[in-house]
């Protein structure tokens, strides 16, 4: 049978009539309307490693701080009648957990020979201070995360403006100020570090002071390269042709535009920060006792490895879940602000 035949023997019923113009319809976005953020959340909140990693570094940073005011123990307070007590959970009945200890091939209960009430429990067990690992751990943590943010604050004011300052003029007034930075990036940090010490007693001005003298210089150099590659552009060069100050088209038009360069980079500027820090600590070259910082944790844990390892792996686990947590966030801004990046 012949098709128009099949059409021609079709009831009206069978057919709809168009109601109106349908252009409204073929026009209409099917998509909502997002700004550049909202775009940049979107896509960060698809990367899974990194949404976990800032859930992560949330918990990690809302506990730093809930303990400043309420803490299991005093993390400075000594005892020497509790020294190297291991771990003790209440409720778990698990060796290097429950309070017992290997000595001389038997297991030993470690609580019960120090005379340690029933109610009084060191999760983390203690060091050879008789000083909770536990309360030490979030005070160390608390201090390093402090150290690494005021480091990221110096990255924005000192390496922002530098950057904006130097790319934004040009000329001889840039070719001075690389020149500078060149002289300043050819100084290692642990001879910047050793200066401030003669300056400073070790704690944490003095390593802020390290960190503020050297750790701007990467993203100084970040933003004048992109405020070279902004300032040619057509809007830029028109706030310029209609008279508007220099600092004003920064703010107003290069600096937004640039931001999302600054966040990612700052992202990564806080690992560094944190692992910097603990490599002064470590050596000695930072926080002193009765301090607590990662760092120091550190330090005093790998002297009783052999024999309490607990002391050195709970800093050691500590420190590597910040850092690879911070790096996979720092991965997933990368990502969800660029807008090459594909679905």
């Amino acid at each position: 049978m012949d098709v128009s035949k099949k059409v021609k023997d079709l009831p009206a019923s069978a057919f709809e009539l168009l109601q109106g113009s349908t252009a409204a319809k073929r026009e209409e976005i099917a998509m909502p309307s997002l700004t550049f953020m909202q775009d940049s959340w979107r896509r960060l909140k698809k990367n899974k490693a990194a949404v976990i990693s800032m859930a992560a570094l949330g918990i990690i940073i809302l506990i730093s701080v809930v303990t400043i005011f309420v803490s299991p123990h005093n993390p400075t307070q000594q005892n020497i009648d509790y020294i190297n007590l291991p771990p003790r959970i209440p409720g778990v009945d698990i060796d290097g957990l429950n309070g017992k200890m290997e000595v001389a091939g038997q297991m030993v209960d470690k609580y019960q020979e120090a005379d340690v009430p029933a109610n009084v429990n060191f999760y983390l067990g203690t060091d050879g201070l008789g000083r909770d690992v536990l309360s030490r751990l979030f005070m160390g943590t608390r201090i390093s995360l402090l150290i690494a943010f005021i480091a990221a604050l110096f990255d924005i004011t000192i390496g922002v403006v530098y950057g904006l300052i130097s790319g934004l003029i040009g000329g001889r007034v840039d070719n001075v100020m690389q020149r500078f930075l060149e002289v300043l990036s050819g100084i290692p940090n642990l001879v910047v570090m050793i200066l401030m010490l003669v300056v400073f007693k070790p704690g944490i001005i003095s390593i802020v002071a390290a960190m503020a003298i050297t750790n701007w210089i990467p993203m100084a150099r970040i933003v004048r390269a992109q405020t070279l590659k902004l300032k040619d552009q057509e809007y830029v060069l028109a706030g310029m042709t209609l008279g508007e100050p220099k600092w004003r088209i920064a703010l107003k038009h290069i600096l937004p535009n640039i931001s999302s360069v600054i966040i990612i980079q700052m992202m990564f500027s806080i690992p560094s920060a944190i692992f910097f820090e603990a490599f002064l600590s470590f050596i000695g070259l930072g926080l002193t006792p009765p301090a607590a910082s990662l760092g120091t944790l550190l330090n005093d844990g790998y002297k009783t490895f052999l024999y309490l390892p607990y002391l050195l792996w709970i800093p050691a686990i500590t420190i590597s879940v910040i850092m690879i947590c911070f790096n996979l966030l720092a991965d997933g801004v990368r990502d969800a602000f660029d807008p090459k990046m594909k679905e």
